[in-house]
């Protein structure tokens, strides 16, 4: 398993708009007590559109296809926090969003208009931004998606000095439910990267205007402000001199990491910028990327889960009873130094994961990538095992001496955080390959290809895992924590002198495998076309304990065609989600 990407990703833009988040607060702190905007009643949120800065400047590097746009707009958000939860009951059925109002103890909720949200990306055509020449000449226009958990910072000192809210917008296309929210007195990005869509704009100068949208303004009291942007765009060659504009770039705008919907080794984002709806046309949108990486996974020592920290200790608005951020479940666990000692067992009633497979998805023929051998056809695809709760998975591996092989133990716990029980759970193994160079759990997920009749035709090679909280699958379970931490490799999969490592899957997210992995797709070499299916087993040797193993498989009809070296594949829509 690997997170290292299969292209490079382009040189990031440079802006000299400085220190954003300093400048929004300047902007929106003359905003409370000014008088002149009517009251906000209470526990409705007061929203208005600003930009950091008066000008921009992005710098287009030599060779690459254009600019990576951040404008240094935010949506501020004060009188009552923004949130909005958005579920699907099943793939079946549409998305439904609404709006939750905080008024002290007092919460009511709001739906909004249906069919406005269409995925779980954000608030789609949200932001309307027009871009001229220096000759007054429209060359851009375009109309961007709105992440809310994309939180930037506050507004004021007297704010709330953290965000509870989850930390990106889910991309993944069988994401079941999240929650997106800014905190009172916070503003969120209006405007991010995408590095799969460059805005192709020469060097030199232009104005860009943006403004929300009307049927966002009606919804949400958003006045209609319209900021001005002056963008330099300045040319840089490979020597690093600027051209129109001048010499080098101020460091990027501040933002947010957005850390829980990538995957394990897919072309995407870079560490770090992923999970966020970018613009149609300035920036791009998620359109055509396979979903991941967080970044090139270099061993490095393991490190303890935001899964087991700091939980009951937080006091934020809406925690308590009914609200499902996590942080109320268990105080400061801390991996074991040692392996467990006593008699295994699990107490009757202990909270335990419940391990779900999603449908395969990215599905697409190959010849051979990542160790396959060239001039085959390949079957490959992506898949995710998530855990819907209400407890996380936690698995200890410890190391004989001089062994490459670790014994595994899945850890329970009570409410209040304590210990309560461990069991045995197969064993983790170290993958000396260049590329991987870490330890995976075993026996965690399979991978089969069915034929029509629904028996097996080939089993992958892949059933070894790093465990890491790539996606937010659903955050709207009990006990979903927002703030994973373990999201890439790096963090959970320890190096080759480990003596032990802790991996842990979340209560909400979900672990993605892209098909760039060797030995994960299925050779289909001299399979005859016709109906097959994409089976996704999680647990498959049951060594995990688990409160439901009934949820453990799913199935992804596919038809195969074509002619050997030129084979096609055709995947039906699952409900209404059409994800080939």
């Amino acid at each position: 398993m690997t997170r290292s990407q299969h292209r490079k990703g382009p040189k990031r833009a440079a802006f000299a708009a400085g220190a954003a988040l300093t400048v929004v607060a300047a902007v929106a702190g003359s905003a409370p007590g000014a008088g002149a905007a009517p009251a906000t009643p209470a526990g409705t949120p007061k929203l208005a559109l600003v930009a950091a800065s008066k000008a921009v400047t992005a710098d287009r590097y030599e060779g690459e296809p254009g600019v990576y746009l951040d404008l240094g707009t935010y949506v501020t958000v004060d009188n009552a926090p923004l949130e909005l939860k958005v579920t699907r009951k099943s793939y079946k059925d549409p998305i439904v969003a609404q709006q939750i109002l905080r008024n002290g103890s007092k919460v009511t909720t709001k739906t909004l208009p249906a069919g406005l949200v269409k995925n779980f990306g954000g608030l789609p055509d949200f932001l309307e931004v027009s871009i001229r020449n220096a000759a007054g000449v429209e060359v851009q226009k375009s109309k961007s998606n709105f992440c809310l958990n994309n939180a930037a910072g506050r507004l004021r000192p007297d704010a709330p000095a953290t965000s509870h809210y989850p930390e990106s917008c889910s991309t993944n296309p069988f994401t079941l439910g999240s929650v997106w929210g800014v905190e009172k007195g916070w503003a969120a990005n209006t405007s991010a990267f995408d590095y799969d869509r460059p805005l192709d704009l020469a060097a030199g100068e232009y104005t860009v205007k943006v403004a929300v949208a009307k049927k966002y303004r009606d919804l949400f009291g958003i006045p209609d402000d319209r900021p001005t942007i002056a963008l330099t765009v300045r040319e840089i060659s490979d020597g690093g001199e600027g051209g129109a504009g001048g010499g080098g770039g101020a460091g990027l705008t501040a933002r947010s990491a957005h850390g829980a919907d990538g995957g394990h080794g897919a072309s995407h984002d870079m560490a770090g910028m992923e999970g966020m709806e970018g613009m149609a046309g300035v920036g791009g949108g998620h359109g055509g990327h396979h979903y991941g990486p967080r970044g090139a996974d270099a061993p490095t020592p393991s490190a303890l889960s935001h899964a087991l920290e700091a939980r009951g200790l937080a006091h934020h608005l809406g925690d308590g009873a009914g609200h499902t951020d996590g942080s109320r479940v268990a105080p400061a666990l801390k991996s074991a130094a040692e392996r467990p000692t006593g008699r295994a067992g699990v107490p009757a009633g202990v909270p335990k994961p419940d391990l779900r497979s999603l449908p395969a998805w990215d599905i697409a023929v190959t010849d051979g990538e990542d160790g396959d051998v060239a001039g085959k056809d390949y079957l490959a695809f992506s898949a995710n095992v998530w855990n819907a709760g209400p407890a996380p998975l936690v698995v200890d591996g410890f190391r004989k001496p001089g062994a490459d092989l670790m014994d595994s133990y899945q850890y329970f716990y009570d409410a209040k955080g304590k210990q309560v029980g461990y069991a045995p759970a197969g064993t983790m193994e170290w993958d000396p390959r260049v590329g991987h160079e870490h330890w995976h759990f075993t026996d965690f997920a399979s991978y089969r290809l069915l034929a029509a009749d629904q028996k097996e035709i080939v089993k992958s090679g892949k059933e070894a895992f790093c465990l890491a909280n790539t996606d937010a699958i659903d955050y709207t379970v009990k006990n979903a924590n927002w703030h994973p931490f373990n999201t890439d490799l790096s963090t959970a999969c320890g190096q080759q002198n480990s003596i032990s490592v802790r991996e842990v899957l979340d209560v909400g997210s979900g672990d993605t495998y892209t098909q760039y992995r060797p030995g994960q797709s299925f050779d289909i070499t001299g399979l005859p076309n016709g109906t097959y299916y994409i089976q996704v087993v999680a647990n498959p040797a049951n060594r995990l304990q688990e409160s439901d193993t009934k949820n453990n498989v799913s199935l992804r009809k596919v038809v195969l065609g074509g002619a050997e070296g030129a084979r096609t594949v055709s995947v039906p829509p699952v409900g209404l989600i059409n994800a080939p």
